[in-house]
């Protein structure tokens, strides 16, 4: 991944500063011998780590401390102060960091320390030697790099329908489908790097039942993979269109990396005249593509049932201030409108309208793959039912991500999220778990979305709510909007005030650890 660093600034630790130099809680920008770092001071108690995020290269001298922890203002990345090591997604690599030494008022980086070697851990001598990880996206790949990060020794097999290495799926509707990125700055890892960490990583490969009983999974070839512990992370499916004309080759849908390469052919088409693009759905996903096809310069018109784009969601100002950013840019909105039918080169609504079309994009949500889970006996309601640890209704078998329903550890509803950053966590959730180091899941989900440079951050879960309340000047993108729920607030999304946003997670985290745990699921 680039890193987007800025020049070495400010004091140079190597060669010392005054301990008067940094507040009790500041952090100071400086650098190592040219290399950007952060210095952080917490009583008598010092760190220095890297200055940059090793998700997208982003400062983290903004971000919050809490605990042992450094939180990255942007996308909430979660970093130990005292090793570096990477310990929330979506950062999945450490960043640097030293020893430091006090000699009277003088504080001063020593040596840089070492991440530990994920290909030198011997063997597990433990009751879990072999993890199947179903699934190469977002939680699947996080868990089987948290297993090694954690000294798991066993083997690791990763079964992946995705014909394709495990990628970063927020860019293909981002910055890939804008052009503003290449295909390969998409990969999170190479081939080498998962042998390395020895990840066995089957891609292409459709697992098509668990037998319980034996203790692994079949795939489509009819070859079996045995297993002590097994993570579902089958992800979802995008919901399909059901209008006559849905399933012509001008109709498009974006979930994976091969979607996105379609979907960018499609656009990149010149003749007669640049493709006209209805984009079908107001959801995150359908203004993403929207916006990204109007950077490239496709005219394109938006069809939503509801009253505004995403309004359910963030209420009227947010929703208001997003239509307005599309129509700046020339985006053409339909509200309240259905789609009656698609033919070759229209969309045609059940109002009458009818709108040219050289390419359409659905973007209507997306469905949970269960039948795998509900086939091998599984509780399955919304998702795949797990307790608070992320425990199927089965022994030895998790589940994680997209696909799974776990307890919401503030009021215990059923809950199911649809976020990368929350499907990345929860794997690492359940690597933890393998390991013998495992914790109900309470962290507060986190999302994020920029369409062209109109940038919102939610922090939370709130389904439903009552009251919002606003702080700051949406019209200067300077705003946070709080949702609340009987009283209290239950998330945060913001427009540039990133620390409001970290500052919100640490306090539903903070009530989450306060709330005694859910009883684990009954097994059979």
């Amino acid at each position: 991944m680039p890193i987007h660093s800025k020049a070495p600034e400010g004091p140079n630790f190597a060669a010392g500063i005054g301990i008067e130099a940094i507040d009790d809680g500041m952090i100071l920008r400086g650098h190592v011998d040219g290399e950007p770092a952060l210095a952080i001071r917490r009583g008598n108690l010092w760190r220095i780590v890297g200055a940059n995020c090793s998700h997208y290269g982003l400062p983290l001298e903004e971000g919050l401390v809490v605990g042992e922890e450094l939180r990255c203002p942007f996308h909430h990345a979660r970093f130990c102060l005292k090793t570096g090591a990477a310990l929330g997604a979506p950062a999945l690599d450490p960043i640097a960091s030293w020893d430091v030494t006090l000699d009277g008022p003088i504080a001063r980086a020593g040596a840089r320390r070492l991440p530990p070697a994920s290909d030198n851990i011997a063997p597990s001598d433990g009751g879990v030697r072999r993890v199947v990880i179903v699934g190469s996206g977002a939680a699947g790949h996080a868990a089987a790099e948290m297993l090694r990060a954690e000294g798991y020794g066993g083997t690791i097999t990763m079964l992946g329908a995705d014909r394709d290495l495990p990628y970063d799926r927020p860019k293909c509707s981002k910055a890939l489908l804008s052009g503003e990125a290449e295909e390969k700055d998409v990969f999170w890892r190479d081939t080498d790097d998962f042998r390395r960490q020895r990840i066995d990583l089957h891609t292409g490969t459709v697992v098509t039942a668990i037998d319980r009983a034996a203790n692994d999974v079949v795939t489509a070839t009819g070859e079996r993979f045995a297993y002590d512990a097994l993570l579902l992370a089958t992800g979802a499916q995008p919901r399909r269109l059901d209008v006559p004309g849905a399933d012509l080759p001008h109709v498009h849908y974006l979930r994976s990396l091969d979607d996105a390469r379609g979907l960018i052919a499609a656009a990149s088409a010149a003749s007669p005249h640049p493709p006209r693009v209805v984009v079908i759905g107001a959801s995150f996903i359908g203004l993403e593509v929207t916006a990204a096809l109007r950077t490239r310069g496709l005219p394109v018109s938006v069809v939503s049932p509801g009253a505004l784009p995403l309004e359910k969601r963030l209420g009227q100002a947010l929703s208001d201030a997003l239509r307005d950013t599309h129509e700046q840019h020339g985006v053409v909105f339909h509200i309240g409108a259905e789609v009656a039918s698609v033919d070759r080169d229209a969309v045609h609504l059940a109002n009458g309208t009818s709108l040219r079309a050289d390419l359409v994009v659905v973007g209507i949500g997306v469905v949970p793959q269960l039948d795998l889970a509900r086939d091998a006996g599984l509780a399955v309601g919304g998702g795949i039912a797990v307790d608070a640890g992320l425990r199927t209704s089965a022994p030895g078998i998790y589940a994680a991500g997209d696909a799974a329903e776990w307890p919401d550890p503030l009021d215990g509803t059923p809950t199911r999220v649809e976020h990368w950053v929350v499907a990345q966590r929860q794997g690492q959730a359940v690597a933890r778990a393998i390991v013998g180091r495992g914790a109900p899941f309470r962290q507060a989900p986190f999302f994020w979305t920029i369409q062209y440079d109109f940038g919102i951050g939610y922090t939370g879960h709130a389904p439903a709510w009552d009251r919002i309340a606003c702080a700051g000047d949406l019209a200067e993108r300077d705003a946070s909007f709080t949702y609340f729920s009987g009283g209290v607030p239950r998330a945060m999304a913001i427009v540039s005030r990133n620390l409001d946003g970290l500052l919100m997670e640490a306090e539903l985290e903070r009530r989450m650890a306060a709330i005694p745990p859910e009883p684990v699921i009954d097994t059979p």
